[in-house]
């Protein structure tokens, strides 16, 4: 029998003691010969180990931490447990994780190494799982290039040598379900790369939860068990034509929106609170968050991301984020989420050369590196990358209910060359700049987002003049729903930020953007881009005088708000912050005590109140029927007119971007009639200068290619709408 079963080690047991072998299974556990079973344990921290069902005592290998036990087959259960003294006197009770068979389905693994698996974050990671009436935890993870991986945590004082996992094959995932773990227990990967035999403990690419930085432990957590009470939200949703609704987005850093007394993170369900009675009561229709996936700096805003399937425990756990969005969507408001897709941080605890390779990233810098931000760049022609980032896309929609992503950086990712020396980038297979692979992964991004949760949007930070950005990927599009109009954006702020007195040397400035603005879904961005760096505030882009810096902005605004395209305002704008934005504290709140910052936090809530009562202003956004030109070529006084259409309403926008009040200024309107102005940017109700108009009849006097006109007054530096009785 001893000669069978012997109790001396061999190559296969050295390994498991230098904690190299790729299949501690074939060592460690239940073994059966025709007549007899041994269970062999490791246990380094170990001084005597029994089976808790008999008190039969394991025999230790001698200078070794093995434990032998020989049984008949009949005396031993299904799955045993182990008694087990440790050196510090402490006694443990658990059962043999090497008693399992493998648990994650072969056709998961297929489908992942196809790149197919939408849900994969179910499979991979960390969750909570039953074999056999036992609870534990299972852990998977992908790491092909691994000699050995580990899971380590505080149940194992992090001792590579306790839980090696099994390797699943030629797929690269690697795999063990260990009893006893549970919910809140901390733990990271050991991996032993078998590329250059370095030891790595890492974060799980899977993880749903992370300790508070700047610890970096993936935590367990709990199955989603949330009671979501939004039914209705998401039933509308999936029905609603977004295209033809109105929609402003503000957007929100949310370590820097608010804090309490002391300067702490609020957390998502004060947050919650507070920012729905907020951006409910200012009439806004969404909020769209800076990234709230796990990341280690502040600095980063997020952007430098390494928990994909985590919200950031700087403000709690996922089921506060949960009640987060749950709250919004009880309040009619979508939330949207930044989702970076384009690059990764080099932490050495995260994603970047994960298993001692390039396995997320290339191997070639001038393909997988960004130079300029100090981040790599996914590998988007791997199945399994591909599929990492997939799945994370569907984990915010899903998990979260989120109503939309908006995808960073999407230029960088179109462009082999983006940002590089002409010697730095290597050209695709048929010689050009453009990454093949990016294009397929966005196309197939937009493709599945758009068929499992209808009614989602996808927008597109992208810089460029690449075509068909929010045109069906059937067509040879890219497959988003809106695109960031970067182009108009810039335009205006140049032409804005001008002295009055030089804007008619750059009017094209304001009119450029309607010779392209229905090539695409726009959306209008005055983004956390345009406050930082050194860039300043909104406010302090205006040129003049106190007074003037604010009716400028009021104008700007008004503006957007009647332009073709949804509309989207950061944090601090809407009320005209003066100071440049500083991720580091809280907006300044203080400033409303002041009647010019009243007036532009007054005006942003009438024009989100208008823009959604006014079908006009947002039926036709991204439609050619929706706009006319009635005058574009004041070019000497600095003024534009124009009709925003709709088949039961019109509206007439004029705006007036000089200080000289222009009166009995005419300008021509297509239908004969009484004119009221709904609105005026210079109402004393927004600490303007109270000039403008109430009503305006019509004289039958052709005027600007329109069939009668009216005679106005038009106040400086700002805008109004009329509409006829």
């Amino acid at each position: 029998m001893k000669k069978q079963f012997s109790h001396t080690l061999d190559a296969d047991a050295i390994k498991i003691i230098g904690a190299t072998h790729h299949d501690p299974f074939s060592v460690l556990g239940r073994h059966k010969d025709k007549n007899h079973t041994l269970i062999r344990v490791y246990l380094p921290f170990a001084e005597s180990v029994s089976l808790a069902d008999t008190g039969a005592a394991f025999e230790r290998i001698i200078g070794t931490d093995f434990f032998d036990y020989i049984a008949k087959p009949d005396d031993l259960p299904a799955h045993y447990q182990l008694s087990w003294l440790d050196k510090d006197g402490n006694s443990h009770l658990s059962y043999d994780p090497y008693d399992f068979l493998p648990q994650l389905p072969e056709f998961d693994q297929y489908l992942f190494g196809e790149g197919k698996h939408w849900h994969i974050y179910q499979k991979l990671g960390a969750h909570l799982h039953t074999v056999d009436g036992i609870d534990g935890v299972l852990f998977a993870v992908w790491a092909p290039n691994a000699q050995r991986v580990s899971v380590v945590g505080d149940f194992n004082r992090w001792d590579g040598r306790c839980n090696p996992m099994r390797s699943l094959g030629g797929n690269g995932i690697w795999e063990l379900f260990i009893p006893g773990i549970t919910v809140g227990d901390l733990y990271k990967y050991e991996i032993l790369s078998r590329i250059n035999n370095q030891l790595l403990l890492k974060t799980d690419p899977y993880g749903q939860q992370f300790e508070f930085r700047p610890n970096t432990s993936s935590i367990v957590v709990n199955k989603n068990s949330f009671d979501w009470d939004d039914t209705e939200w998401l039933a509308n949703r999936a029905d609603r034509d977004w295209l033809h609704e109105p929609m402003s987005i503000y957007e929100v850093h949310l370590g820097s929106w608010q804090r309490d007394n002391q300067g702490n993170f609020l957390s998502y369900r004060e947050l919650a609170e507070q920012l729905v009675e907020y951006v409910s009561r200012l009439g806004f229709t969404h909020i769209e968050l800076l990234p709230v996936t796990e990341h280690p700096l502040d600095a980063s805003w997020g952007y430098q991301t390494t928990g994909y399937f985590a919200p950031s425990s700087r403000h709690g756990t996922p089921d506060d984020f949960r009640y987060f969005v749950n709250l919004f969507h009880q309040n009619g408001i979508g939330v949207i989420l930044d989702w970076v897709p384009a690059h990764f941080p080099k932490d050495a605890f995260a994603l970047a050369r994960f298993d001692g390779s390039a396995l997320y990233e290339h191997e070639d810098p001038r393909k997988g590196e960004h130079r300029d931000w100090g981040t790599l760049i996914y590998n988007y022609g791997r199945n399994e990358v591909k599929n990492f980032l997939l799945a994370s896309a569907m984990f915010w929609l899903e998990e979260f209910h989120l109503d939309g992503l908006r995808v960073d950086a999407v230029a960088s990712m179109l462009y082999l060359d983006y940002s590089r020396k002409a010697n730095d980038w290597v050209p695709n297979q048929y010689g050009g700049n453009e990454n093949l692979e990016a294009i397929d992964f966005l196309r197939e991004l937009n493709s599945v987002t758009h068929s499992q949760h209808p009614g989602t949007v996808m927008m597109a930070e992208e810089s460029t003049a690449w075509p068909q950005v929010t045109r069906p990927t059937w067509t040879g599009g890219l497959g988003f729903s809106m695109k960031w109009n970067m182009g108009w954006m810039h335009d205006t702020l140049s032409y804005i930020s001008q002295e009055p007195i030089h804007r008619k040397y750059h009017h094209d400035k304001l009119t450029f953007g309607l010779l392209y603005a229905f090539t695409e879904n726009f959306a209008l961005p005055f983004s956390h881009d345009e406050v930082v760096h050194g860039k300043g505030s909104l406010l302090n882009k205006m040129p003049g005088d106190q007074w003037q810096r604010f009716a400028n902005l009021r104008l700007l605004y008004t503006f957007m708000y009647t332009y073709p395209g949804k509309k989207l305002l950061f944090m601090g704008c809407e009320f005209g912050q003066g100071t440049e934005w500083n991720f580091n504290k809280p907006l300044d709140w203080y400033v409303l005590d002041y009647p010019h910052h009243q007036g532009i936090q007054t005006l942003v809530k009438d024009l989100n109140h208008l823009y959604k009562s006014e079908p006009s202003l947002y039926k036709h956004d991204f439609e050619h029927q929706g706009f006319d030109w009635i005058d574009c070529h004041d070019v000497e006084q600095s003024i534009v007119s124009y009709r925003r259409k709709h088949e039961d309403s019109e509206v007439i926008v004029i705006l007036n971007f000089t200080p000289v009040a222009r009166e009995n200024y005419r300008i021509g309107v297509p239908q004969a009639g009484t004119y009221s102005e709904i609105f005026n940017s210079d109402s004393t109700y927004y600490d303007g200068s109270n000039v403008g108009n109430s009503v305006a009849h019509t004289e039958a006097r052709a005027w600007m290619n329109q069939p009668y006109s009216i005679n106005l007054t038009l106040p400086p530096l700002a805008a109004i709408i009329l509409k006829i009785n």
